[in-house]
Formats: C-alpha cells, structure tokens, sequence
C-alpha cells in the first residue's frame, strides 16, 4: 500500500467546474486523485450528461471516489434541474405520513444510484426551532423537536441506504440555534452543554450507529470551546473528537462543510482550516468551488502529522469499501423515477400547491444557489 504522505489527496473532497471535464480540468484531477467528488448546479444539464460527469470522474481515479450531493428535497434538489422536485423535509414533516417518508428515501437512492452517486449528504438532523429563521435551514428540517427528526430522519435514511447509497448526517452539533446563515458568517451559539444534550445531540445519539458519516458544522458552541474565541465546530478537536468519537462513540466518516464559506474564511487563515479540520478529527476536509484552492489544500495537509493522517485514510478505506457501483444508465427508468417523485410531491402537497416550485422569499441562501 502506498505511504500516507501519497494518499494525503483522499482527504480531499472537492467540487467540479462544469457540467463536463475539459481536457485541462482531467489532467489537474488526475494527478490530484482527490477522495471524492460533489456536484452542484452548476454541473447539471442533462440526464445523460450528469451520468457522463460521474463516469468519467471514476474513470480518472485510481481509488474508488466518493461521487455525492445535496439531494435533500425541495429547494436542496440539485437533480430537481433536470427532474421534478422531491417535497422538502419540512413538507413531509407537516403532512405527518411515515410512508411517504419511506417513499421518498427509496426515490432519493434509486434516483442517485442510477446516475452513479454513491453519498447523499443528508439527512439534516437540525431541530427546527423557527421555520422563518434565517439561518439555512428554511424547508430542510424533519423536526420541531429531538424525537420528531429521530423518527422522521431515521425512516428517510433507512430506506436511502437500502437501496445503496451512503448517508451523511448533517450539521454536527447542529445549526438550529443559529441566528446567521453560516455560508456568509459564523454562527455564535451560547446554549448550554446540558441544553445541547438534551435537544441538539439527541438525533446523534439515537441515529450514529445507522449514519455512514457525519458532516461537521461551523457554528462556535460555547458550551465547547470556551477559551478559544470565534472557533467553528469543525475546527474543534473538543467537538470532533472529545464529543463525537469518544463520547458518543462514532467511528464513521466524518466531514467538514465547505471550508470556502464566510464562516471559515471571515476567522481563521485557508492553511489554518485545512490543518485543524484534520487534527480536530475530520476524515475528508470539503471545498466546493475552486479547484486551486482544493490543490493548495493538498499543499497544506502536508503539515499535518502523520499518525492523524493514517487515522483519516484507514476511516475512509474502511467506508469505501461499502461504496456501491453505478446501476446501469436508462432514460426510461430514469422517467419512471421521475412520475414517482411528482406523484410523491402531490401526495405530499396536494395538486395545486405541488404545481409551484421552491424559491426563497426574498433573500435566497447560498446553499441553494450553488
């Protein structure tokens, strides 16, 4: 097997340019064999297309990539460009119907494995505390309360990873106290420990053994980091390691949310993020948008120790191992999947208001427009 020092890019999630690889573009991912892959909008013009992206990413990499996207539901549908939108969480919570939930976990794993992702980063398992707040999470929550995303989420995730796509639960500890939206600042959250145990670890707590990952947030919790300032969650050795391995006994994958977000980049320096993501106990350190900065961060993970290093690649070696290969490409069941989905959003909505499509009212997150 390669030295750790060689396989330092498959702590590396990085995002695509296009909706196709430019020659350019295929000789900088071939020789950075990053650990995977995330496709957003931008990538997205056909069904045939999305299809072709993701075969021709496997195809440039030596190990087998982690191919994934937010395909949540509702305005977090990046597949929604190209097909109808699946009802949001918040939809399917209000409706109060389990199987519908079921349904549209089965829909959400049959709908990527058939494009060839492997990872869905979801479920969202923040508590809504306000469904108006603006703190990006509007229409994504499966909960009021702990033990209504436990069971809402559980359900969703259960019936995804049956038909064989990983998981990702999101966003550890949890952004439901947040009061900003995190893609443009950091989020100070002064809850207590006790308080946190009691709402916000709680769907952690009940659904780790059932999560293949885990992606952490960053929000600066108080509660865990009182001597450090501005620090984010998932920077935090106190919060990644301390609390969700140790303490709550989580061996999975555990990834960052985008390091190229206002919440990172307003506090601490690129090289800063890179570096104390991993030693705080994250597996693959995620950004989205900029292919330099992806290698820059490959530069930067260099100066990370050893020991840290071999424990991130044997989690990620030993997740691989469960990923699952492509289902074979049809434009006919791909519309199959499609009238499910729509009979799905009707079920859920009702005729008339399943007719008019997510927007946001007025100030739209990044996590949409992505």
């Amino acid at each position: 097997m390669p030295s750790d020092s060689n396989l330092l890019a498959q702590l590396l999630l990085t995002g695509v340019p296009g909706p196709e690889l430019d020659s350019a573009t295929a000789a900088r991912l071939k020789k950075l064999q990053p650990g995977g892959y995330i496709l957003f909008g931008r990538n997205i013009v056909s069904a045939e297309q999305v299809r072709k992206l993701i075969d021709d990413l496997r195809d440039l990499s030596d190990i087998e990539p982690i191919i994934t996207i937010d395909q949540e539901g509702g305005r977090v549908s990046r597949l929604r460009l190209i097909g109808d939108e699946p009802p949001n969480a918040q939809s399917l919570r209000d409706k109060g119907d389990p199987g519908l939930i079921a349904t549209h976990g089965r829909l959400t794993g049959q709908l990527l494995r058939l494009f060839g992702f492997n990872l869905d980063l979801c479920p969202v398992l923040d508590i809504s505390y306000d469904d108006a707040a603006d703190n990006s999470l509007k229409g994504r929550t499966y909960g009021k309360d702990a033990q209504q995303v436990i069971s809402n989420a559980g359900i969703f995730n259960a019936n995804m990873r049956r038909e064989g796509i990983l998981s990702c639960g999101k966003h550890f500890p949890g952004y439901g106290p947040a009061e900003c939206d995190p893609h443009e600042f950091l989020p100070v959250i002064t809850k207590s420990r006790e308080a946190l145990e009691r709402e916000e670890l709680l769907p952690y707590s009940a659904l780790l053994p059932e999560l293949d990952s885990v992606m952490t947030c960053h929000s600066n919790y108080t509660a865990f980091d009182p001597d450090r300032g501005r620090w984010p969650a998932s920077l935090s050795h106190n919060i990644v390691t301390k609390l969700l391995r140790d303490q709550m006994g989580f061996e999975g994958l555990a990834i960052t949310d985008d390091l190229d977000m206002g919440a990172i980049l307003n506090e601490v320096t690129f090289e800063q993020a890179i570096q104390e993501a991993v030693r705080a106990g994250n597996d693959i350190v995620m950004i989205c948008h900029r292919l330099e900065m992806v290698e820059l961060a490959h530069e930067h993970l260099k100066g990370v120790e050893e020991p840290i290093i071999h424990d991130a690649l044997r989690r990620i070696e030993q997740t691989k191992k469960r990923l699952r290969k492509p289902d074979v490409f049809s434009l006919d069941r791909f519309a199959e999947i499609n009238r499910e989905i729509l009979q799905l959003r009707i079920d859920t909505l009702g005729a008339e208001k399943a007719s008019v499509l997510s927007v946001e009212d007025g100030k739209r997150s990044p996590v949409e427009l992505y």
